[in-house]
């Protein structure tokens, strides 16, 4: 095999020196090089297919230059968005991302978390976190770069990026009332994640503020955000003594459920149910009906982690913060007013 092409062959087609050549293809010192420079060395390293060496610059810098990414299910579509938007702002700064998925299981979390940190990664950016969750409290507090996403940890600083989760709910209680619906349930999400028992207050506490009776036979908890904990739940509130007229879902997955069960029990959505989801997953438009759901910028959501993460590895010292990003109701075909 032929050697690799050098930084000093880029220099040399470019006509630079090595030290600007340099410069021009690291993005911590690429705003050093004017722009006419940088696009010389650029084409030279792409005509020479030049690859910059990570391990080489990690010595000098004393940064790995790469990031690990826990993500609790890969086959929920609302996790590839919140990767990209990491992906894309990493990359501009010349990390690399190492995504490892948990299947929700925390011994396999644990294993990963410390798989990742063992290869030296810079920070570690999280959607598995749960209300509580000593693992990543305690590798904060021993000096990991850690920065939530999706979720929070109760009574935890670690730094967090989410939608709004409460005013997302409160949304979709306040179309389906002003439907005229009064039997309302919600399918909630597990509640030891602060989405699951965020999204729950939040139904109850809309309830409340419409004036509407808040029946505890109106609600059924999950134990996970997935298809079949939809229909499980479902069931159950669709076999109870009051058939509620409408439903709010935690997530787009368990509205998936519910419309499994809505077909088993040949019930029309919306024309006998109206149902409202939530994360406007791709595709989710593509259904029979259409879905309502609750927009979340999840793309936003893995671009801001990302940025604070770089923030706090520049600067250790800046004070932890939380972002909280706006969400948006989508309405569609699956809500109407009750018969």
């Amino acid at each position: 095999m032929s050697n690799p092409p050098t930084l000093k062959e880029v220099a040399l087609l470019a006509g630079v020196h090595v030290t600007t050549a340099s410069r021009a293809l690291n993005p911590a010192t690429s705003s050093l090089v004017n722009a006419a420079t940088m696009r010389k060395v650029q084409a030279a390293a792409r005509e020479l297919r030049y690859q910059p060496n990570a391990m080489a610059r990690g010595l000098k810098t004393s940064r790995s230059m790469s990031v690990g990414v826990l993500i609790p299910d890969l086959t929920n579509p609302l996790f590839p968005p919140i990767v990209r938007g990491i992906e894309d702002v990493l990359a501009r700064s010349g990390y690399t991302t190492l995504i490892a998925n948990t299947d929700n299981d925390e011994a396999r979390q644990a294993t990963l978390f410390d798989t990742l940190k063992a290869r030296q990664v810079d920070g570690v950016i999280v959607a598995t976190a749960h209300r509580e969750d000593r693992l990543f409290v305690d590798a904060y507090q021993n000096g990991t770069r850690i920065v939530l996403v999706n979720r929070k940890i109760d009574h935890s600083d670690i730094p967090s990026v989410t939608g709004d989760d409460h005013d997302g709910i409160a949304m979709a209680v306040r179309h389906l009332v002003e439907l005229g619906h009064t039997r309302i349930a919600h399918i909630a999400g597990p509640q030891d994640t602060t989405t699951g028992r965020t999204r729950l207050r939040a139904f109850r506490q809309s309830l409340e503020d419409a004036g509407v009776d808040a029946d505890p036979a109106m609600v059924a908890i999950t134990k996970g955000f997935t298809e079949i904990e939809g229909a499980a739940a479902g069931r159950t509130l669709l076999s109870g003594r009051v058939r509620p007229t409408a439903i709010v879902a935690a997530n787009d997955m368990i509205a998936l459920g519910c419309l499994d069960v809505f077909n088993e029990r040949r019930l029309r959505c919306p024309d006998d149910i109206s149902l409202v989801g939530y994360n406007d997953m791709p595709f989710i438009d593509r259904l029979t009906p259409p879905l309502s759901t609750v927009r979340v910028p999840h793309y936003q959501i893995g671009a801001e982690a990302a940025q604070m993460l770089l923030d706090r590895l520049a600067n250790p010292n800046l004070p932890a913060k939380s972002i909280t990003l706006p969400t948006t109701l989508v309405l569609r075909e699956s809500t109407a007013p009750p018969r």
